[in-house]
């Protein structure tokens, strides 16, 4: 009987799994306890394939089991193991280092990638072990900080190393540069629209969730597209909690340290989007952690799925619970919502005329949901400029701000906000819980009196009074003032009620 550890994924987390094999006399055949799922039931035939690949051909009645057998397996990501304990237990491998072993086989012994390569990483850190992995996921490993980890190409490769006739080959540590982030489209690519500019500008500094409103061909969807050519580069803790995420589903890393921008379309199902499925997995709120997630034509999106994103808009996490168990993901997005004011689109249109009746405007309007509406900062509409506007633009000779020079300043305003919260354990105004708001928020007499004039004008509820102030300390970072001033939360007020559904 031996022993040898691999790997199975509960949502991000990675858990130790003890492969135990017996080979007994008999007839040959092979079964797989400890509740495998059907990829792991089929590592029989990829791991005989691989091991014969190496000249070693099994008889006899082999019993594989997965410890603890309380927890369901997943994945191909135990065919590696898998085949080290079935030689060890045929007699063809005298010693396996203690060590995490995890890889997908190939019928002729090639090392496939697999999904879970950081957890796994970060399993083996805590475990003070090494860590065996196929080549291709060695990218992603090397990023994890502080582990030991080995590469391989085949299995016989693996094989040699582990038998001392060849120098294992380790995984260095490696850096994400910051490379240039993608400006196309390029906020110097759209003519007018300065308010919206403004918005963009604010949400991406602070993290603030924006609504844009406006007719077809207004620019909607182009702003929200540039947002992504302004945001800051991932921090390093940022990159890790976005590598998880992506590792969780085995998707490759990316170079640079560009934020996540994900585009979801209103046909999407609440699963693909809040995350589930058979086996818990993460949905685009999660991949788009730490990023932007944009939902366009947001009005034609289904009530119950826009109403299941409150909670982790507001919590910044998202638990997910189905039969097969209970795995809690990182939710915390800019989320861009971008809307037509009507049903036919053209409601305040300076050009064409709307067809709707008033009801069916009311009606429509009523598609954003009150709570929804509550957890947007920023809320502006964007008019469609004629065609003498835009040829004016174009000929005045003045170049509207370019993403690079937008983004410098946010950055700038990011690099202040993650300064003053880093005791706290935040990284931007937007993560502010409401005990920190109103301990640190602090404002002078005529900018709370000023304040709480509008707020009951504007009746506002106490977490649209607590994002105002937000916005407001976003403003002031842009501007580099340490107080919140009465013209920082005019301006906050504006964008809180620059559309109304009304």
């Amino acid at each position: 009987m031996s022993g040898v550890l691999g790997v199975t994924l509960r949502g991000m987390e990675a858990l130790p799994v003890e492969v135990e094999v017996e080979i007994t006399g008999g007839l040959f055949a092979i079964s797989i306890v400890g509740m495998p799922d059907v990829a792991i039931k089929e590592s029989r035939e990829r791991v005989r394939a691989a091991l014969r690949s190496l000249g070693l051909n099994l008889k006899g009645r082999i019993s594989v089991n997965l410890a603890p057998a309380d927890i369901p397996k997943e994945g191909a990501l135990l065919d590696l193991p898998i085949a080290l304990g079935m030689m060890r237990a045929a007699g063809a491998l005298k010693e396996c280092p203690r060590a995490l072993y995890m890889g997908e086989l190939a019928l002729d012994g090639r090392l496939r990638r697999v999904r879970g390569a950081v957890p796994a990483a970060f399993l083996a850190r805590e475990m003070n072990i090494s860590l065996y992995v196929p080549s291709e996921n060695a990218e992603e490993v090397a990023l994890v900080q502080g582990v030991e980890a080995y590469c391989a190409d085949n299995l016989g490769e693996l094989i040699m190393s582990l038998m001392g006739n060849e120098p294992p080959r380790p995984v260095p540590p490696a850096y994400i540069p910051d490379l240039p982030a993608n400006s196309d489209p390029d906020f110097a690519d759209i003519k007018g629209q300065s308010a919206a500019r403004r918005a963009a500008e604010i949400a991406a500094a602070g993290h603030h969730n924006l609504l844009l409103v406006g007719s077809p061909g207004s620019g909607k969807t182009l702003i929200a597209k540039a947002i992504r050519g302004i945001l800051p580069p991932l921090t390093d803790e940022e990159l890790v909690e976005t590598l998880l995420v992506r590792s969780t589903l085995g998707e490759k890393i990316k170079p640079g340290r560009e934020r996540p921008f994900r585009v979801v379309h209103f046909s999407a199902s609440t699963v693909s989007i809040c995350g589930g499925g058979s086996s818990l997995r993460p949905g685009e709120v999660s991949l788009a952690h730490r990023g932007v997630l944009f939902l366009d034509e947001y009005t034609e999106f289904k009530r119950d799925l826009t109403e299941s994103l409150r909670a982790p808009i507001e919590d910044g996490q998202i638990t997910v619970s189905r039969a097969a168990g209970t795995v809690t993901y990182p939710s915390r997005v800019l989320l861009i919502l971008a809307a037509n004011p009507c049903a036919c689109g053209y409601a305040g249109d300076p050009i064409m005329k709307c067809t709707c009746k008033a009801n069916d405007i009311e009606r429509y309007k009523n598609k954003l949901s009150g709570p929804i509406m509550d957890r947007i900062d920023l809320q502006i509409s964007v008019p469609r400029l004629t065609p003498e506007e835009l040829l004016s633009f174009t000929n005045k000779g003045v170049q509207p701000e370019s993403s690079a020079v937008i983004r410098e300043r946010v950055i700038k305003a990011r690099n202040i906000q993650q300064e003053r919260w880093k005791e706290f354990g935040l990284v931007c105004n937007a993560e502010l819980p409401e005990k920190l708001v109103k301990r640190c928020l602090v404002l002078n007499d005529e900018a709370r009196n000023y304040l709480v004039d509008m707020a009951g004008r504007l009746n506002l509820s106490g977490r649209g009074l607590s994002r105002v102030l937000k916005v407001s300390r976003t403003i002031a970072d842009l501007a580099g003032e340490e107080d919140i001033q009465r013209k920082h939360l005019a301006e906050a007020l504006i964008y809180r009620q620059g559309y109304s559904r009304g």
